[in-house]
């Protein structure tokens, strides 16, 4: 989990929504898949009904993993001696006994779960109910967008992750040429809000940069809105427009298989006035090429605070987002209510700075 010496990045969140799988990895009666949430290892089997459950990734009985089992009609059996257990955790069959199966000391941890857009969400605390659903991409189903979707491992804590995907300083230079150059700036005004649930930044007046994400999604140039949003416990969102025609948001939801692994269920979307055929693929591979430098960059960040021993940052004003991140994700660790802001909400925080880009 942590190397010697090495403390947690940050606090654990288990009351929230994180994406475990996608839904096409999981066959109605196909062996289970497993998973992994802050190193807890979590199985996920479909039974013959088409219901999808999500257990502890251990049998109470002796500990074998019954990601190792079978499914047997909507139960989960295990490989060892044959337990089944239902999607409520609850053993419904021990071979050989005569009498009652289910007791509470037989039960397996099970976890809430819910499909949606393609994704199987697990709530990550086995002991409290959910008080709203999981987050949606916003223009994944919108047909007037092409959408293509990524899955990534990173070798660093959700919140270097989160951080790294809504950090503008940094694309003029990992990035250069993709994103912005270093060279010329602009200067533009940068708007933070923080809610109890999210963190939001908007960036105002900046002209189209000249990389090349941009020159594809506007070529006759323009003023960008653009906007960064973190929603806790890891859902994180980078949307751009250019006029009304152009228009990208590159969403993800981070689950932290590890304290320093996070997986990235990445969903891209993007409208221009060019046909779908002609963006798609130079959309695919200019996002790849953009996810495996944020990756690289953030495994060296890794290993450099593992060689340290600790998590040491200096941040600027211009480290808009990655203080409140950490903010959210202390805070709702210690077990305070998130409940969504929703419209017309006033923010618990709020400045604005400027910046050149």
């Amino acid at each position: 989990m942590n190397p010697p010496g090495t403390s947690p990045p940050v606090p654990r969140v288990w009351r929230g929504w994180y994406v475990l799988a996608e839904s096409a990895s999981l066959r109605a009666g196909a062996p289970p898949v497993r998973a992994s949430l802050y190193g807890r290892p979590i199985v996920l089997f479909r039974g013959a009904d088409g219901e999808v459950g999500a257990l502890e990734d251990r049998c109470p009985h002796r500990d074998v993993p019954l990601s190792r089992g079978h499914v047997r009609g909507s139960h989960l059996a295990c490989a060892y001696h044959g337990w089944e257990f239902d999607r409520a955790g609850a053993c419904q069959r021990v071979p050989c006994l005569v009498g009652e199966a289910d007791r509470p000391a037989r039960r397996a941890a099970a976890f809430p779960v819910q499909e949606q857009q393609g994704f199987v969400w697990v709530w990550g605390d086995p002991k409290s109910a959910p008080p709203q659903p999981p987050p949606r991409f916003p223009w994944a189903d919108d047909p007037s967008h092409l959408t293509v979707r990524y899955r990534l491992e990173v070798d660093a804590s959700l919140h270097a992750v989160a951080e790294n995907a809504l950090d503008v300083p940094h694309t003029g230079f990992l990035h250069g040429g993709l994103f912005r150059k270093d060279g010329a700036r602009n200067r533009i005004r940068a708007e933070l809000s923080r809610y109890a649930d999210r963190a939001v930044c908007d960036y105002i007046g900046e002209p189209r940069p000249e990389g090349l994400v941009a020159r594809i999604l506007s070529p006759s140039g323009g003023v960008v809105t653009h906007a960064d949003r973190f929603i806790l416990p890891g859902t994180i969102e980078v949307e751009y427009s250019i006029g009304t025609e152009n228009h990208l948001v590159s969403a993800a939801a981070l689950t932290p298989a590890a304290d320093w692994r996070t997986v990235v269920w990445a969903v891209v979307s993007v409208r221009t006035r060019l046909p779908a055929l002609l963006v798609k693929p130079i959309v695919q591979p200019i996002g790849m090429r953009i996810f495996a430098q944020d990756a690289e960059i953030l495994r060296l960040q890794t290993a450099s605070v593992h060689a340290h021993g600790q998590q040491r940052y200096v941040s600027t004003e211009v480290d808009l987002l990655g203080p409140q991140i950490l903010k959210l994700l202390t805070r709702a660790a210690e077990g305070e209510d998130t409940p969504p802001a929703g419209p017309g909400a006033q923010p618990e925080y709020r400045t604005t700075i400027e910046m050149d880009v």
